[in-house]
């Protein structure tokens, strides 16, 4: 990325200023990369642990897979989900508040035994599965802004300080360089004016 500038103070101060910017923004970008990174890491482990916790409690069940085929599958549904948002990292993420659910009416008396135990059952399941589904949204989200974080890093570590930094230099130099010609030019005007003093005595 070429910076536009021009040889004057002006683009001088200008250059000093953004370069100033970015300097003092960088440490900042690079904690919230860190933090970001921290977070979606969490995130993860938090999706995983409940994946790992949803399928033991699935295994743990296994024993009345037969007993399933009497449930009807219609008995309960949801009926809603409460979502919440979280800051994480200084990023909003969701959070799940709580899950409602349409229970039908059955006669416990008609019903087997076990239908309490099964609407229960499914509730947790339901409940595990969703909290892993947000903790894999806040994950992705956490990602994307760690990334767009990390690229921002590299753009101002890697191309805009040292491109500020060589203009400043160049203009700096030019500067120099005008101010060191415009010397010599007075010293040889000087020297003119003085042969020709002389020459008229």
């Amino acid at each position: 990325m070429s910076i536009k500038f021009q040889y004057n103070k002006t683009s001088l101060t200008n250059l000093g200023k953004q370069l100033k910017v970015r300097q003092n923004a960088l440490p900042t970008l690079k904690n919230k990369e860190s933090a970001l990174r921290f977070s979606a890491l969490a995130a993860k482990k938090e999706a995983e642990r409940l994946e790992r916790e949803l399928e033991a409690k699935m295994k743990e069940y296994d024993y009345l897979a037969a007993l399933w085929n009497e449930f009807e599958p219609d008995l309960i549904s949801i009926s809603g989900l409460e979502m919440g948002t979280v800051k994480k990292a200084g990023v909003k993420c969701p959070e799940l508040l709580a899950v409602n659910y349409e229970l039908k009416p059955f006669n416990a008396f008609v019903k087997p035994a076990w239908y309490a135990d099964g609407v229960r059952i499914l509730e947790e399941l339901t409940r595990l599965g969703l909290e892993s589904e947000v903790s894999n949204q806040t994950k992705k989200i956490l990602d994307y802004q760690r990334r767009k974080t990390t690229q921002k890093v590299n753009l101002y570590e890697k191309v805009q300080i040292p491109g500020y930094q060589e203009a400043i230099l160049k203009i700096k130099r030019f500067m120099e360089d005008e101010e060191n010609l415009s010397k010599a030019s007075s010293k040889i005007v000087k020297m003119r004016h003085a042969e020709e003093e002389e020459a008229e005595l």
